[in-house]
Order: C-alpha cells, then sequence, then structure tokens
C-alpha cells in the first residue's frame, strides 16, 4: 500500500463505513500472499485513520480502551497491503504483511481450535513462547 494516503480519502474511508453503537468496526486480518486468515480484532475511527496514515496496522482494544499498535511490545507488526470492505460496510479485511506470529499465544494466528472427529483440537504449535514475546 502506498502511504501517505491522502486526508480526502480517508474521510471518504470514515464517512463509507458502518460503525458500531459504541463506535467500532471488527478487521480481519489475512495474510496477503496466503490468504491465511491470521487474528480478528475491532478498530475505531482513529485506529482506522492511524493504519491508512502510517501503513502500520492499529487497532482498538476493547480491554485496555486505547489503541493497540500491532507489535508495539512483541514486535510481532502487521504492514497494511491493501484495506478492504465488505459489501454491508461493517467489516473490514486487512491484507498484511505479518512480521512473526500474529497470536498472543505465539501462534503464527489466532484460529488454532478446531473440532475433528467429534473432539476439539488445539491444531497449531506455539511458535515463540508467549513471555519471550512480551519482556
Amino acid at each position: 500500500m502506498s502511504v501517505p494516503i491522502s486526508e480526502s480519502c480517508i474521510d471518504q474511508v470514515l464517512n463509507t463505513l458502518k460503525f458500531t453503537p459504541d463506535g467500532l468496526i471488527p478487521a480481519i486480518a489475512q495474510q496477503h500472499n496466503s490468504g491465511e486468515i491470521l487474528m480478528m480484532a475491532w478498530m475505531n475511527r482513529d485506529s482506522i485513520e492511524e493504519t491508512l496514515r502510517t501503513g502500520h496496522v492499529c487497532y482498538w482494544s476493547r480491554s485496555r480502551q486505547g489503541l493497540w499498535r500491532k507489535g508495539e511490545t512483541s514486535g510481532q507488526t502487521q504492514q497494511l497491503i491493501e484495506f478492504r470492505w465488505d459489501c454491508d460496510r461493517d467489516t473490514l479485511l486487512l491484507q498484511v504483511e505479518q512480521a512473526g506470529v500474529a497470536c498472543h499465544t505465539g501462534r503464527r494466528n489466532c484460529f488454532f481450535y478446531a473440532v475433528r472427529e467429534d473432539k476439539i483440537e488445539k491444531i497449531a504449535k506455539v511458535e515463540i513462547a508467549p513471555e519471550e514475546l512480551y519482556n
């Protein structure tokens, strides 16, 4: 994605999207060159604006009630490749270049639980110990 994005384009995007009553919109992060779904998080107007301005993905942390710059403490960053939204304008798809793992559990992606043969399994191994991500 070429940055910077103009203020007028950012305003158009923000005015196009449909946010929840609390000002949020779900965002799915996808590895741009493989299609792997990495994670789902929330964004608000400020995080979208920062993401489009910088090209580095920024989310809204509901638990901390603040901006969450992906990789700020762990180093596991997401570079925005393409910013998309769905036909209802209420869900985002961020195509990204993921550096390292996307999940705070140390796995490549957050979708590692599966139902297989009538039981729940963890289908991905931890690549980086979580305590190594956040020291």
